[in-house]
C-alpha cells in the first residue's frame, strides 16, 4: 500500500482560455503556411545545389588545386634541394664542419671548462664566505636583536592594546545591540512586508491566471499551425516534383542513355585511350632519362669529393631500385613489367 498521497487533477481551463485558443490558431496557420512553404522551397533548392553543383565543382577544384600546387611549389624545390643544395651543404659544409668540431673544437672547449670551472669555484667560496662575513652578519645581527624586539615590544603590542579595546570593542557592541535591531525591525521588516503583499503576490497571481494561460495557448497554436503547414507545403512539393520528373527527368535520362552514352564510349574508345598510352610512355622515357642524369650526378659528386679528401672510394648509399624485368623469350628489358620467374615451367607428360 502506498504512502505517497495522489497528485491533485488539473485544473479546467477557464473561459479566457477557450475564447483565446481558437482565434489565435486560426490566425497563427494563416501566417505559418507561406513561411513553412517557403522553407521547404529553399531546403529543397539547397539541397539540390550542393549535392548537384557545388559537391562536384569543389572535388574538381581540389585535385586541380592540389596537382598545381605541387607542380609550383613542391617539385622545384624538392629538386633544388635533393640535388643542389643538399649535396652542397652535406659535402662543402656539414662534414668539415663536423671534423672541425671533433678534432679541434671539443678538445679544445673541454680543457677550458675544466681550467675555468676550476677557478671559479674557488673565486665563489672565497668570494662568498668574505661577502657574508662583511655586509651579511652584521645587518642580520643587528635586525634580529636590536630592531625586532624594540618595534615588536614598544611599537606594535601597545597599538595593537589600543585599537582592540579602544574601538573595534566599542564599536561591535553598538551595531550588536543598538544598529542592528533598528534596521532589522524599523526598515527591513516593513520593506519587506510591503514588497510581498503589493508587487509579489499580485505579479504571481496574474502569471498564474492570465499570462500562463495565453502563453500556453499561443505556443500550442504555433505548434499545430506548423504541422498543418508542413502536410500542405509537403503535398505542393510532391505535385512539383511529380510534374519535374514527367518535364525534366525522363527525357533527361533518355537523352542520357541514348545520346550520351554511346558518344562518351566513341571518345573513351577512340580518343582517351590513345592519349593515355602516349602520355604513359612519355612517362616512361622521362623517367628513364631522370634515372640517367641521378647516376651521373652521383657519379660526378663522388669523384669531386674524392679529389677533395683523398682515399679510397667509399661507396655511397644509393635510393632502392625497382628490378627489371625480362619478358619471355627475349633478353630485354623491359620497365614497369612485372619480373618474370627464374624457373622454367615443367613439362606435362
Amino acid at each position: 500500500m502506498s504512502m505517497e498521497k495522489p497528485a491533485p487533477p488539473p485544473a479546467p481551463d477557464g473561459c479566457l482560455t477557450a475564447a483565446v485558443r481558437i482565434p489565435v490558431r486560426v490566425v497563427v496557420l494563416v501566417l505559418v503556411v507561406p513561411v513553412r512553404m517557403v522553407w521547404d522551397v529553399l531546403a529543397a533548392g539547397g539541397r539540390f545545389v550542393g549535392r548537384s553543383v557545388l559537391r562536384p565543382l569543389g572535388r574538381g577544384l581540389a585535385v586541380a588545386g592540389a596537382w598545381l600546387g605541387r607542380a609550383l611549389f613542391v617539385w622545384p624545390w624538392v629538386a633544388l634541394w635533393r640535388y643542389v643544395l643538399g649535396p652542397l651543404l652535406r659535402y662543402g659544409v656539414a662534414m668539415p664542419a663536423v671534423w672541425l668540431y671533433r678534432a679541434v673544437l671539443t678538445p679544445l672547449g673541454q680543457g677550458l671548462a675544466w681550467f675555468f670551472s676550476r677557478l671559479g669555484r674557488g673565486l665563489a667560496l672565497g668570494g662568498g664566505w668574505l661577502a657574508r662575513a662583511l655586509f651579511v652578519w652584521p645587518w642580520v645581527g643587528l635586525w634580529r636583536y636590536v630592531v625586532v624586539p624594540v618595534v615588536r615590544y614598544g611599537v606594535v603590542l601597545p597599538l595593537g592594546l589600543i585599537w582592540r579595546y579602544g574601538i573595534v570593542v566599542p564599536l561591535s557592541w553598538l551595531w550588536r545591540s543598538v544598529a542592528a535591531p533598528a534596521l532589522r525591525y524599523g526598515i527591513a521588516l516593513p520593506l519587506g512586508l510591503l514588497w510581498r503583499y503589493a508587487v509579489v503576490l499580485p505579479f504571481c497571481w496574474l502569471a498564474r491566471r492570465v499570462l500562463l494561460p495565453v502563453g500556453r495557448e499561443i505556443g500550442a497554436a504555433f505548434v499545430v499551425g506548423w504541422r498543418v503547414a508542413g502536410f500542405v507545403s509537403r503535398a505542393v512539393g510532391r505535385a512539383l516534383a511529380l510534374l519535374a520528373r514527367t518535364l525534366v527527368g525522363r527525357p533527361a535520362a533518355w537523352f542520357y542513355r541514348g545520346v550520351c552514352t554511346p558518344v562518351g564510349h566513341w571518345v573513351r574508345d577512340s580518343l582517351w585511350a590513345p592519349a593515355r598510352k602516349a602520355a604513359v610512355e612519355a612517362g616512361r622515357a622521362v623517367r628513364g632519362t631522370l634515372a640517367a642524369a641521378r647516376a651521373t650526378v652521383r657519379q660526378a659528386r663522388a669523384d669531386a669529393w674524392r679529389a677533395l679528401v683523398g682515399g679510397t672510394r667509399v661507396p655511397e648509399p644509393r635510393e632502392p631500385e625497382v628490378a627489371k624485368a625480362r619478358t619471355l623469350g627475349s633478353t630485354r628489358n623491359v620497365p614497369g613489367a612485372v619480373p618474370a620467374p627464374e624457373i622454367s615451367p615443367q613439362k606435362r607428360g
